[in-house]
This record gives structure tokens, C-alpha cells and sequence, in this order.
């Protein structure tokens, strides 16, 4: 075994539990937390080379957590705005997606995800009240306390990212 196993197996079995407590504490619910305790455990393992230099084991895998419950709270908001908009669209259109549609759905809300955990939160929000809930960049500007040309500016990066995005896959 080499010395980042060693370590991270040490890790989760003095931290598993507190992590998972403290988890379940945050999101109210056994489950997600220990879905979550998973993943943290495997961003662990893809990051073993900097276990090393860990002074605060704890400290570490909360940030780990937090970033992954942030990154959850931010798929389930966009889910949540798309889902909404296409009950929205339902009621114009009164046609219910086939199943293949409802895959690329999925698909292309994967793929908003990808493109927006490369942005700023405030890009984000300016992205999803824009483009989801059609608010105008004077609205946006007024609610997150910033100008029109930065609520561009947000837009701008958005749509950056999703050209990379799309050309990166084709």
C-alpha cells in the first residue's frame, strides 16, 4: 500500500461517521448525506497526492462537503427552474415529451450544470433569471446589486463557457 492509501483509508475510518453526522445535520436527511460522504471519499481518492500536507482532516473533508452540497443545491435549482419552465410549456404546447425527449432534457441540463460550475455564482444567477425565468439584465442588475454592463458581462461568460462546451463535445 502506498502512503496516500494508508492515509486516506486512516481518514475515512476516523471521519466517515463525524462526516456523515455532520452532513445529515446540514441537509436533513440520512441518505443524501450519506450519498455525499461517497462522493467526498471520492474526490478523496482523485485528489490523494494532496493528503500529505493535511494539517485539519476535518477542515478538509468540510470543504470537500460543502462544495459537493453546493454544487447538488445548484443542479437542483437549474433542475428546478427547467422543470418549471417546461410545466410552463406544457400547458401551451398540452404534449407530453416522449421519453427521447425527455433524455436530451436531462441531457442538456447536465450539460447547463457543466457550463455554470465554471462561473461565479452571481454569473449563475444572471444565466438562470435571464434565460429561464426572463427577467431583464435592468431586473437582474437591481436584485444582485450590480450593473447592467456587469449582468453582460455574466452573460457573456455564460455563453462562453457553453461554446466551449459545445465545441468540446462535437
Amino acid at each position: 500500500m502506498t502512503d496516500s492509501s494508508i492515509l486516506i483509508e486512516q481518514l475515512y475510518k476516523q471521519h466517515k461517521r463525524w462526516l456523515h453526522d455532520w452532513l445529515r445535520h446540514k441537509m436533513g436527511q440520512s441518505d443524501q448525506a450519506a450519498d455525499l460522504v461517497q462522493e467526498t471519499f471520492l474526490k478523496v481518492l482523485q485528489t490523494r497526492d494532496s493528503l500529505l500536507g493535511i494539517q485539519e482532516p476535518k477542515a478538509y473533508l468540510t470543504t470537500i462537503a460543502k462544495n459537493l452540497m453546493l454544487d447538488q443545491i445548484r443542479r437542483k435549482r437549474i433542475e428546478q427552474a427547467y422543470l418549471d419552465e417546461l410545466s410552463e410549456m406544457q400547458y401551451l404546447l398540452d404534449v407530453i415529451p416522449s421519453v427521447e425527449q425527455q433524455i436530451e432534457m436531462m441531457q442538456a441540463i447536465d450539460q447547463i450544470c457543466q457550463v455554470l460550475s465554471n462561473v461565479s455564482g452571481k454569473a449563475q444567477q444572471a444565466f438562470l433569471q435571464h434565460y429561464f425565468e426572463g427577467k431583464t439584465h435592468k431586473e437582474i442588475a437591481a436584485q444582485l446589486n450590480v450593473s447592467t454592463k456587469m449582468i453582460q458581462k455574466y452573460l457573456a461568460q455564460c455563453l462562453l463557457q457553453c461554446y466551449r462546451l459545445k465545441h468540446s463535445i462535437q
